[in-house]
């Protein structure tokens, strides 16, 4: 049968979704390559959150394109959020690709890739190319992002809840290429994290866009208790599953209920990811976040009550349109009170199609280069902080695997998803243990475990 090599840019979810269209090829018969050269069909799953992901699966493409000269009958085609927001427009600069499939089609790709090689065996001419664009809207496509092919001993996985966002924050993209918020239903979500527990799984990570407002429209409260909540206890009960996340949260949407969840519900992990964008509430307001500087300040201190201990990680957007020193200096000022554990600072990227992308005042490069690389020291240095008051101290990991860097250590993720590094046996994989925390480097721990036998 033929092979095929997936590549994916972006975000957690587009992972989700490149599983799902390998493991729909994998059932009909399809061999995964382990380079690109040896495979039948190359696809890369776009991300479109920022420019330079853009150019970067763009600039991919036309490199694969070398690739037909030895190869005629090769398949190329362009999957997700860029596919979604350029549609048929990405064949006019690249008129030899194959196809284009948008975020509600993945479920449809393996068809069209039989149908691709089949025209392949009738031996069309390269010029007889007909290729495939499908960008269209599908009512029902959430739940078709459901099996997973699974490696030897992994532990953790990924689950998406739902589809899509209607926040419209003024710099995003989102809800262009992955359409309104729309939700799997608790028991179909629940039945797919049983069955991941069967096969091993110890660890999940519920994914949505804005994942903390899944069901708000869709799903009644039960006793003031919100969908989501609703969704985390259940998941939570499931057999096996030792610990619990969720990403990417909004800021507007830990209500009470949310909050309260994480003082009673002890698989749902110490660990937070949320996103500021900026700590100037002018800039806030025009971004259309919904909430102040200090509305989230306060979040963040409910947040240390209900689970001490807790790690808080965020995004921030530096560069944003007519933000002035004054602006730049409030968010600053914030990171460095809040004390984040980590954080992703991302310079802002004019996204076609959305409000922030015809302001005025837009900033030169080099002012965004200048405060990211600022609020980048700011960040490393508490990261590098917190690590180090780890030392000497025990923690619970789960072990995930080898390390990526030393094959003779293992590798694992504390409740506050901090990376730690240790000497172990391959049989350890998948277990969650105790390890005392031995030195930190600035980005990594390196442990004993306590106990291992």
């Amino acid at each position: 049968m033929p092979s095929f090599y997936i590549k994916t840019y972006g975000c957690q979810m587009n992972k989700r979704d490149s599983e799902q269209v390998s493991t729909m090829l994998t059932e009909r018969g399809y061999r995964l390559a382990e380079v690109e050269a040896d495979a039948d069909v190359i696809l890369l799953n776009t991300c479109s959150v920022r420019d330079m992901a853009e150019q970067k699966a763009i600039g991919k493409m036309g490199f694969l394109r070398k690739l037909r000269r030895k190869k005629p009958h090769l398949v190329l085609g362009y999957l997700g959020c860029m596919a979604q927001a350029r549609g048929d427009s990405l064949l006019k600069n690249s008129p030899f690709v194959d196809l284009v499939v948008g975020t509600q089609k993945f479920h449809r790709v393996a068809d069209y890739v039989d149908e691709l090689l089949q025209r392949r065996l009738d031996s069309l001419m390269d010029d007889q190319r007909r290729p495939i664009v499908d960008v269209e809207e599908e009512t029902g496509s959430q739940s078709t992002i459901r099996d997973q092919s699974l490696e030897s001993g992994q532990c953790s996985a990924f689950v998406s809840i739902m589809q899509g966002c209607n926040m419209h924050c003024a710099f995003c993209i989102v809800p262009q290429t992955r359409g309104e918020e729309r939700g799997r239903t608790i028991e179909e979500i629940t039945n797919e994290v049983h069955t991941l527990a069967a096969k091993g799984i110890r660890e999940v990570t519920l994914l949505g866009q804005i994942v903390n407002l899944y069901g708000r429209h869709e799903f009644p409260k039960r006793d003031e208790t919100s969908p989501f909540v609703q969704l985390l206890e259940a998941v939570c009960t499931v057999p096996g599953i030792a610990r619990v996340r969720f990403t990417s949260p909004h800021p507007i949407g830990f209500r009470s209920d949310l909050i309260e969840a994480f003082t009673r519900l002890p698989n749902l992990v110490e660990h937070v990811h949320l996103p500021l964008q900026s700590g100037s509430d002018r800039i806030l307001k025009i971004m259309r976040r919904g909430y102040t500087a200090e509305r989230f300040r306060k979040l963040v201190a409910d947040l240390r009550a209900a689970r001490p201990g807790i790690a808080i990680t965020t995004d921030v957007i530096v560069g944003f349109p007519g933000e002035t020193e004054e602006d730049y200096l409030a968010t600053r000022s914030l990171m460095d009170e809040i004390a984040f554990d980590n954080a992703f600072v991302f310079r802002y990227s004019q996204r076609q199609n959305t409000p922030a992308a015809t302001m005025e005042d837009q900033l030169p490069e080099e002012l965004k280069e200048e405060r990211n690389k600022d609020l980048l020291d700011v960040v490393n240095r508490h990261v590098a902080l917190k690590l180090e008051a780890l030392v000497g101290s025990e923690v619970e990991i789960l072990c995930e695997g080898t390390s990526r860097h030393n094959s003779e250590r293992l590798t694992g993720r504390t409740r506050t998803n901090k990376i730690v590094v240790f000497e172990g046996s391959q049989r350890h994989i998948g277990e969650v243990f105790p390890v005392r925390i031995v030195r930190a480097s600035n980005s990594t721990l390196y442990g004993d475990p306590v106990i291992l036998g």
